[in-house]
């Protein structure tokens, strides 16, 4: 806990030093907690093909989604 606190609080003054919106912080802070937190009972190399595989399907779904229903703009009278 007290890694995981200081952590957090040197993202925290590295935000401030870079002057990032205080969303950067928070997913910055979500991101730290993800990675830090999880149980690893598997090899490095297991925990890192599944978070390839994670990340890999989550950026085609994001990008299927973008085709499947893109975002409408209305027309402009201009």
């Amino acid at each position: 806990m007290l890694v995981f606190g200081a952590g957090v609080f040197v993202l925290g003054l590295a935000c401030a030093a870079l002057h990032l919106e205080r969303t950067a912080y928070r997913f910055a802070s979500v991101t730290l907690a993800i990675v830090m937190l999880v149980a690893h009972r598997e090899p490095a190399w297991v925990m890192a093909a599944h978070r390839f595989a994670e990340v890999a399907i989550g950026i085609a779904v994001g990008l299927g989604m973008a085709v499947v229903w893109p975002d409408r703009h209305p027309a402009s009278s201009a």
